[in-house]
């Protein structure tokens, strides 16, 4: 990301240190050495243990043999054999290996990136274009160290290795640990709403490993069911990638897909993605109902976010919304599943073992806020359920 268009999601996190004893291993894979010189000293500053550095994805892959790390931070761009031909040799080495894409804010790349999620990445991380930019961004700093983090201690507890992080004072609380998102009593779901009214409209909140997860999802509720339905979407990415999001949803679905614009009406059949670095929410009448776009502060550290476009849909559409909460960190969303749910409005969420973090909602199932909490291959097919009229 370009420091003048960092994302606000998660950068305001300071990432904890690792518990004494905790290894999580990371390799680097970037031509620049300037790059990989301080990443490198980033990651180990932050208590993980960097393995070995790559200047092109074939010494990446000599690496992986020697070190069998937990994370691979990958560039996308690199001679000889570049990260997106890399990425699925990678994989076949190691499965379990969790592959962090890195790339900067062009088109092309957001276009790549997007890809190597659906061949497997865990995640991306847009970072600056300029060496200059990589010194100086603060929030790519603290936005590669969280996701290090998550999933390196996931997979460090897989190997046996302690990964529950201390807490530590930084002028911000830092978010939860995974571990600490599982609830400590049975999760209590939220009474199936008998208001007899049929949905209007379909609003889904999503961050870390929500572009796989939201494709799934429309794919499997099918384009004959969305032809009826006006799809809203917040997903937490940065400019440039919700564009190019919006464009792969719209391949993967058949319907018009785009970034919402200010005042558009919303029309049955089209996919709405919330722009990058701007809130998307609603405004009009519950007859002739329009995207309502702004720059207001972060909500939950995020802009977009979730909670705007929740807390709008309550006011407007009340019991005739549904919505769902997909895989990511933090808590977004909760406090507009929570006005939802008060209008009468049904609000699913994705269940622990299928989210690539429980955070979002995690949050929302033990606020108890949740109709429905399903595995990722349920959702779509309980979500059509809903909108025909057929029950969860």
């Amino acid at each position: 990301m370009m420091a003048a268009t960092a994302p606000t999601y998660a950068s305001t996190h300071p990432a904890p240190p690792p518990q004494t004893g905790q290894r999580v291993r990371v390799l680097i894979a970037d031509d620049s050495a300037v790059v990989r010189g301080l990443v490198a000293r980033w990651i180990g500053e932050a208590g993980y243990e960097v393995v070995a550095t790559a200047a092109n994805g074939r010494i990446a892959l000599e690496a992986m043999s020697r070190h069998d790390p937990d994370v691979i931070l990958l560039d996308i761009d690199m001679p000889e054999l570049d990260g997106t031909q890399a990425l699925p040799l990678l994989l076949a080495k190691s499965p379990g290996v969790q592959v962090i894409m890195m790339s900067t804010l062009t088109t092309r790349n957001a276009d790549i990136s997007l890809r190597c999620l659906a061949l497997g990445a865990v995640d991306y991380i847009p970072k600056p274009e300029s060496n200059r930019g990589v010194t100086t961004s603060d929030a790519f700093r603290t936005d590669l160290i969280e996701r290090v983090r998550i999933f390196g201690s996931a997979r460090a507890r897989k190997r046996g290795a302690s990964s529950a992080p201390i807490p530590i004072a930084h002028g911000m609380p830092a978010p939860a640990p995974v571990s600490a998102l599982r609830p400590t009593s049975p999760l209590v779901l939220r009474p199936k709403a008998r208001t007899g009214i049929a949905p209007r409209v379909l609003l889904i909140g999503a961050s870390t490993g929500g572009p796989r997860a939201v494709g799934e999802v429309l794919e499997k509720i099918g384009t004959a069911t969305l032809r009826q339905f006006p799809v809203l979407i917040v997903q937490h990415m940065p400019p440039v990638f919700t564009a190019v999001f919006a464009e792969h949803l719209g391949v993967r679905t058949g319907l018009p897909a785009a970034e919402g614009k200010a005042d558009e009406r919303l029309q049955p059949g089209r996919i709405y993605v919330a722009p990058g670095g701007r809130h998307m929410g609603l405004g009009g009448s519950r007859q002739d109902v329009t995207i309502r776009l702004h720059d207001g502060p972060v909500v939950n550290f995020c802009r977009p976010a979730v909670d705007v476009l929740f807390q709008d849909a309550a006011t407007i559409f009340g019991a005739s919304a549904l919505a769902v909460v997909l895989t990511g960190m933090g808590s977004d969303g909760t406090g507009g599943a929570r006005a939802l749910t008060e209008a009468g409005a049904a609000v699913l969420a994705q269940d622990e073992a299928t989210s690539t973090v429980w955070g979002m909602p995690g949050s929302i199932a033990k606020a108890g806020l949740a109709q429905a909490i399903l595995p990722l291959a349920e959702i779509g097919p309980a979500l059509r359920n809903l909108l025909t009229g057929q029950g969860a």
